[in-house]
């Protein structure tokens, strides 16, 4: 092996990962010359056949990374989640949950062991997990299954080894305090160790990807960031402490800013550079939704506080498209980009 790839897992068989894989490889080989594929061959050969146009897309089995060298215009597949025969296009299916986490927990051990620069990750369903049983049904999404692995990984607890999402495309950047759960439990999480060690997180992330400290912009929690109590303390009790306390320890962070004027004050156009880098957000839609706005096509979902490169592209497995040949790779085209810039 000359040179370390980027893994590509297939994501659910039954929605739209595998097909805008084989979009990335048909319409942009040089994009993809360095990634591997892991997932389940049969289904990336039925992929390829769905998407091609002229040329026959062919579709490599690696017997390991070991043996991968760039090549263009090829899907070289590492065999793991195998399927012992198709499984429906559109369909919640537990075998397809089972192979798309399978090929997942390959994919973080061989990130995690050296043998990979990074780690893409096509869209998975939690239906189809939880379906799956066993191992599988423990874990809700990418996020926790990566977190699992990378905390068995340095020998520590799953606790201690926290992780934020990033969403991000050229414009906007934007870290979430907390992410799945209802709008008051989101509420209740926003708190001083909380908002304190998203900054860390966010700080250390891409400390290592800018080469200097990055200008952290926080968005406040209330409308007009409270406007000085009136409407809402957190910013006076929690938010603001959290960033006097980020400071002191060396970092670069302004705000609580207002949550609606934030995110345009950090946006970079070609005609006008944002003031920060990235803004922290105190909830989820509070940061995805202005992101979301710029163009979904564009986003990329990135994992910080992993000891491995991780994203993903910013939408689901599509199932009322999957197999129709309409989805667009562009999102997985940014996730692989995004991953080279943060390996290095």
């Amino acid at each position: 092996m000359t040179t370390r790839p980027l893994l590509i897992t297939m994501g659910d068989a039954a929605g739209i990962g595998p097909e805008i894989i084989a979009k990335a490889f048909q319409n942009h080989p040089a994009d993809m010359v360095d990634c591997v594929v892991v997932g389940d061959v049969a289904t990336l050969r039925r992929a390829a056949a769905l998407v091609q146009l002229s040329l026959p897309l062919p579709v490599a089995q690696l017997e390991s990374l070991r043996a991968f060298e760039p090549l263009p215009n090829c899907i070289q597949v590492l065999q793991k989640g195998e399927l012992l025969a198709p499984v429906s296009y559109g369909l919640v299916n537990g075998l397809a949950g089972q192979a798309a986490a399978t090929s997942i927990v390959w994919a973080a051990q061989a990130a995690l062991d050296g043998q990979a620069r990074a780690v893409v990750t096509a869209p998975v369903n939690k239906e189809a997990l939880a379906a799956a049983g066993g191992w599988v049904a423990q874990f809700p999404g990418h996020t926790e299954m990566l977190q699992f692995e990378a905390a068995r990984f340095l020998g520590k607890s799953v606790q201690d080894v926290p992780v934020r999402m990033m969403l991000a495309n050229d414009e906007l950047k934007t870290v979430l305090v907390s992410i799945h759960m209802s709008l008051r439990q989101a509420i209740e999480a926003v708190t001083f160790e909380g908002v304190l060690q998203t900054l860390r997180i966010t700080h250390d992330a891409l400390s290592k990807s800018l080469g200097r400290a990055p200008h952290i912009g926080v968005a406040g929690l209330n409308p007009h960031a409270g406007e000085g109590g009136l409407f809402g303390t957190e910013e006076q009790t929690i938010i603001a402490p959290a960033i006097s306390a980020a400071i002191s320890g060396g970092m670069n962070v302004s705000g609580p800013f207002a949550p609606d004027t934030v995110f345009m004050r950090a946006r970079h156009t070609p005609t006008k550079p944002g003031e920060f880098d990235v803004v922290v957000a105190m909830y989820h839609d509070q940061g995805l939704i202005p992101v979301k706005y710029l163009g979904v096509e564009q986003g990329v979902n990135v994992t910080l506080g992993l000891p491995l490169v991780r994203t993903s592209p910013d939408h689901g497995t599509a199932f009322d498209i999957a197999g129709t040949g309409k989805a667009d790779e562009a999102s997985l085209l940014a996730a692989i980009r995004m991953a080279r810039t943060l390996a290095g």
